[in-house]
């Protein structure tokens, strides 16, 4: 049986984030940036819930979600994966876009356009880059909703939030349209 080598560089290349602007993409003077707001559903003593994953912000003020700059040598969804990895330590399967938004940076005031992607959460890493950097915590939506600390990510939970519950009415419907249907036959 052969064993699988994983050379030392390969370890710590993979929890080194990347840094620097001379890769940022801009459009019309504005710094693009991506992230993802990773969320779970847990079980427990009260039934079913949801949570989302916030970090902290590398200056210490304040929780947000994972997010940075979308770089000029990778695509939007693959930037939001790095960013939410190299912030958040966490994988998962991503889904389609919430939406674009455009802010002004509160520390360097200039404006910025940011796209965020839900993450489906299916593993969460002991080691990632910024593990010394940020503080990571999942809560519920209430909870982030209070604490996040930019409008614009308030506004993609919302849309989060609202696309799941739609996406669970529909589901819910399409149970009762195959009951009601399964009925009607057993009843011929």
């Amino acid at each position: 049986m052969a064993a699988a080598v994983v050379s030392q560089e390969n370890v710590v290349a993979s929890l080194v984030s990347r840094t620097g602007r001379h890769l940022q993409r801009y459009n019309k003077g504005r710094r693009q940036v991506v992230g993802c707001i990773p969320y779970r559903y847990t079980k427990g003593k009260g039934g079913d819930g949801f949570q989302v994953l916030v970090i902290s912000s590398q200056k210490g003020k304040g929780m947000l979600f994972p997010k940075g700059g979308w770089e000029s040598d990778e695509t939007i969804k693959q930037g939001a994966v790095r960013e939410t990895y190299e912030e958040a330590g966490v994988k998962g399967v991503l889904e389609p876009q919430l939406g674009e938004w455009t802010f002004q940076s509160r520390t360097h005031g200039t404006d910025y356009e940011g796209y965020m992607f839900p993450l489906r959460v299916k593993e969460e890493l002991d080691f990632w880059p910024e593990k010394t950097n940020r503080l990571r915590k999942w809560m519920s939506v209430t909870e982030a909703r209070e604490c996040c600390q930019h409008w614009w990510m308030k506004e993609a939970l919302d849309v989060l939030v609202d696309r799941l519950a739609g996406q669970q009415q529909h589901d819910e419907d399409e149970v009762g349209s195959c009951s009601l249907s399964y009925q009607a036959k057993s009843n011929l």
